[in-house]
Formats: C-alpha cells, sequence, structure tokens
C-alpha cells in the first residue's frame, strides 16, 4: 500500500517544472521530461467533472498531451476517463523496501558512488540510454538532500542513477546502466550505495517506480528486497 508519506516523496523527489492547481486535480508542466512531471492526478476524492475539463485546459494551455497519472482501482475516475476517450498505457510497479535490506553488507571499494552534483560521465550514460537533458533538469530542481548515483566495474563507468530523500523514503529514479555492463553487479551495487547515503541522511526505506514490463529490472529489485507496494498507469486522450 503507498502510504502518505510514500505518496509525498514520490512527489517531492521528481517534481514538475510547476504546479496548477485544476479543483481535485493537479497539473504538472513536465517541460518534455516524460508522463510523471508531465500528467494531471488527483488530489481529492470529492473532484468533479468540471475538475476533469479543467485539467484539460491546463494541458492544453501548456501544449502538452492530454494525460492523467491514474493509481490502481481507482474505478470512478478510470470509467470517467473512458468516457472521455482515454486509454491506460504504461502500467507502473511502485516497489519499496526497508534499508536494512540493503545495508547488511558494505559496498565493495571503487564499485559505486553517491555524490552531487553529477560528474560529466554520468551525464553521459543518462543520455546515453533514457534519462536525458529535460529529465536531467528534473533532478536539478528536486530539493536537497540528492545525489547522483555512478557505479563501476572492469575500471569504467558503468552506470548512473539518481536518489533523493523525503522525510523517511529514500526515492529512486533515473537508473541506467550501459548495455555492455549489465548482468555484473553495477545495478545492485549503485542501490547499495545509495541505501547507505540515505541512512545516513534520515531515511529508512527506499522506494522506486519501474514499468512493468522491464522484467530484468523488476526481478534485480525483488532480489534486493523490494516488494510491490502500489501500481499505477497513465491514461491519454487518443
Amino acid at each position: 500500500m503507498i502510504d502518505a508519506a510514500l505518496r509525498a516523496a514520490f512527489e517531492a523527489t521528481w517534481p514538475p517544472a510547476e504546479l496548477a492547481e485544476c479543483g481535485g486535480f493537479v497539473v504538472g508542466r513536465g517541460e518534455g521530461a516524460g508522463g510523471r512531471v508531465s500528467s494531471a492526478r488527483k488530489v481529492a476524492e470529492d473532484w468533479t467533472e468540471a475538475d476533469l475539463a479543467s485539467a484539460e485546459l491546463q494541458h492544453e494551455a501548456w501544449h502538452q498531451p492530454l494525460l492523467f497519472r491514474v493509481l490502481e482501482g481507482d474505478a470512478r475516475l478510470i470509467a470517467a476517463l473512458e468516457a472521455r476517450g482515454y486509454r491506460a498505457e504504461k502500467p507502473t510497479l511502485i516497489l519499496a523496501t526497508a534499508l536494512d535490506a540493503l545495508t547488511g553488507e558494505a559496498v565493495p571499494d571503487m564499485t559505486a558512488f553517491a555524490l552531487w552534483p553529477p560528474l560529466a560521465v554520468q551525464r553521459e550514460l543518462w543520455s546515453a540510454g533514457a534519462v536525458d537533458a529535460p529529465r536531467q533538469r528534473v533532478m536539478a530542481r528536486a530539493p536537497q538532500p540528492k545525489a547522483a548515483l555512478l557505479g563501476r566495474v572492469k575500471d569504467r563507468a558503468a552506470g548512473a542513477g539518481f536518489c533523493a530523500v523525503h522525510g523517511d523514503v529514500a526515492m529512486l529514479h533515473g537508473i541506467e546502466v550501459a548495455p555492455g555492463f549489465r548482468r555484473l553487479g553495477v545495478g545492485g551495487a549503485m542501490l547499495r550505495r545509495a541505501a547507505f547515503w540515505a541512512a545516513a541522511h534520515g531515511a529508512t526505506r527506499m522506494a522506486l517506480a519501474v514499468a512493468e514490463k522491464n522484467g530484468p529490472a523488476i526481478a534485480l529489485y525483488r532480489r534486493l528486497g523490494f516488494t510491490d507496494v502500489g501500481r499505477y498507469g497513465y491514461w491519454r486522450r487518443r
């Protein structure tokens, strides 16, 4: 279950460029940084059809697609969106674990680092994957404490990620491992390094979102002790 603290961390650590209130919804201005910061989401149970229309108008004012982010099981909102011509896409899991599950053993020397600001090589690794410049700007505007993660193997920079703490929750974002270095423990080393860093900044648990279709990443996270705590999807008007 996604509790209030986890939900707050999910939003605070990956912030849009701007938020607009539209009755029972808020709309993010993403500036090209992906659906999570460019979608509308429900913030009140007593939302109205007029609120939905207001959220759509805000999307249009910002020249971005009509997109809603909806938690699994929200039957009323899903029915309303379907009636307006929206269809579901990109089902996403939210996974979490206690930091203790990741800090039981030391991270081998020179395999993973947590630092800020990011190094040029981390930006190169992100840009070569799915974490482009607009998403890197999301990291830049996220509040402290935050860290850019660097993974190394075979004396090479091989992976990059982002971790930020809000309350007792450390959120992971933007995990990328270069294709030639996968299945060599780079991802696990970065997550464990992030856990030690997060514990030093007051966190007691770690969470992340991962596309349901990303089987290899999900398998890694579950081996490290992460379990499912929620699920959401995007609803786009066709």
